[in-house]
């Protein structure tokens, strides 16, 4: 099988793609401007971005799904996703004759250079992970073209100090993006009744970030509990409430992500995803991935 966009890098990106309009600072950043349905056809089985994405829908629309959760991108929306989140564009309006994005890809070696916490701005609300969508008003928009042209002029110029120009104005518009988002996420929770309590919406983020990070090595309850210092049984009670869905189906869902992942952009033969998804033997492996698709690994592999 060839391989394909198993952990998309922005040197694998721009082999996609290398008539798209666009910039780049080597494989540190790219800005490409994509204006067809076909390019974001590509993207239609689940695979992970190894750095920053920021997508700008100028016009058209999408349904871009990040982990779990389907998101409509349409014009004004910006989509802004971080290291290992799974992502999948599930539908394109073909139709749209005028499907225009501007897709920011930044890897996470260039963004370590970067002043910006994001941990400070982002982790305590957990607003990338709830809210990776967002819709712009004019100003908004008006203000995400200016950084957009100018962030383009200055990597086509031929300043020596180019790399840190761009890293200062990265830095710029993280901490307008940051504001952004933290007033929208306001905006919604005070338009929104939130039933569960604050501790319990606390311990379901807790839980899903451990289960984004941990589900291909452990599926049991106990050991996600442990981590939390929580019983499962309250575990699962807290998670139930927030999400409306049970703990155990959060973690198989990721590991059916992980799974359709390998199976689609990898070489690794089915025995050797068994093992990286650290089921016991291919048997079990076929009988949960079957009944949650409702076709065998291989029967997905070759669709």
């Amino acid at each position: 099988m060839e391989e394909l966009l198993h952990n998309i890098s922005i040197k694998k990106f721009r082999s996609r793609f290398p008539d798209t309009p666009g910039s780049a600072l080597g494989d540190d950043l790219l800005i490409a401007d994509l204006r067809y349905a076909r390019a974001l056809s590509v993207f239609k089985y689940p695979f992970r971005f190894d750095g920053y994405i920021i997508i700008f829908c100028i016009s058209g629309k999408i349904t871009l799904e990040v982990n779990l959760d389907s998101f409509q991108v349409g014009a004004s929306s910006l989509v802004l996703n971080v290291p290992g989140n799974i992502i999948r564009v599930s539908d394109v309006d073909s139709d749209a004759k005028d499907l225009r994005f501007i897709v920011v890809a930044m890897s996470k070696s260039f963004m370590s250079g970067v002043r910006f916490d994001f941990n400070r701005l982002f982790n305590d609300s957990m607003a990338l992970f709830d809210y990776p969508c967002i819709r712009l008003d004019r100003r908004e928009r008006r203000l995400c073209r200016q950084y957009l042209d100018l962030a383009s002029v200055l990597l086509n110029s031929e300043l020596p100090n180019k790399k840190e120009s761009i890293g200062a104005l990265i830095s710029s518009i993280s901490y307008v993006l940051g504001s952004v988002w933290t007033k929208k996420l306001t905006a919604v929770e005070h338009k929104t009744q939130q039933v569960p309590s604050a501790k319990a919406k606390n311990v379901y983020d807790q839980f899903l970030r451990l289960v984004t990070e941990y589900h291909t090595s452990e599926r049991n309850m106990k050991f996600y509990a442990d981590r939390l210092c929580l019983t499962p049984k309250y575990l699962s009670k807290l998670v139930k409430t927030v999400s409306g869905r049970s703990a155990p189906d959060w973690i198989d869902a990721f590991v059916v992500l992980e799974a359709k992942n390998l199976l689609k952009y990898s070489d690794l033969s089915i025995k050797e995803i068994v093992g990286k998804l650290n089921f016991p033997n291919q048997s079990v492996f076929y009988k949960f991935f079957k009944s949650h698709t409702g076709k065998t690994p291989s029967q997905y592999r070759n669709e």
